[in-house]
């Protein structure tokens, strides 16, 4: 039931990227920000703690998640450390996604040819 309920959910935040863009002519970019700015609005009173329990992946691998994950982090060392550490907590649990976004890119651009 859990793999339904990730495919639903998961299935529902990609159709509603995709109305998105196709009636209000929203770029990519615009969802990406959308979704980042709605995952961590949710985490204000860990709704999207509860919709990652009940939807597993399905809601923890979408780009609502990095939001989600940015503002939890950075609240979870504020507790612990003060105002210095919402500056720490933010590179806490997403260090790794953003390290490989910058390599990937890294090694795509020396493989691949720029157009212009």
């Amino acid at each position: 039931m859990k793999i339904l309920y990730a495919f639903l959910i998961g299935g529902a935040i990609c159709a509603l990227a995709q109305i998105l863009m196709d009636y209000f002519k929203l770029l990519p970019i615009h969802i990406t920000l959308l979704y980042v700015f709605i995952g961590a609005i949710l985490d204000i009173g860990n709704i999207y703690d509860k919709i990652i329990e009940f939807a597993g992946s399905g809601a923890s691998l979408p780009i609502s998640s990095f939001g989600h994950s940015i503002v939890h982090s950075a609240l979870e060392k504020a507790n612990e450390l003060g105002v210095l550490g919402i500056f720490v907590g933010v590179f806490d649990k997403t260090a790794s996604g953003i390290t490989a976004a910058i390599v990937f890119a890294f090694f795509i651009a020396l493989i691949c040819k720029p157009k212009g």
